[in-house]
């Protein structure tokens, strides 16, 4: 969920671009499936942090291609789970250095 909701951040995507943006902000180490990625749409709009948008960015564009967008809850739920992830990180990166040798 969390990737899907920061590639969201940098505006509207259907969702093959979500899928792209997601592989790119892993680098790599993260694909999602059409299943995947729909299925975890749905529980967010469910829970409000997306939204589906009309617009468009050219009319040209497919009309089957749904878009989403991030809602103002998405928006601060991306942040909460962003500085809590850097919490952990940091906490990581302290205790990594106090290894125990037997």
């Amino acid at each position: 969920m969390h990737h899907i909701l920061l590639a969201l951040l940098a505006g509207d995507l259907h969702g093959y671009a979500i899928m792209q943006s997601v592989e790119a902000l892993s680098e790599g180490a993260m694909r999602l499936g059409p299943g995947t990625l729909y299925g975890t749409l749905k529980r967010l709009l469910e829970a409000h942090l997306v939204e589906e948008t009309e617009q468009r960015p050219s009319r040209d564009d497919d009309e089957r291609r749904r878009y989403y967008r991030l809602t103002p809850s998405g928006r601060a739920a991306v942040r909460a789970e962003t500085q809590r992830l850097a919490r952990l990180v940091t906490f990581a990166r302290g205790h990594a250095a106090m290894t125990v040798t037997a």
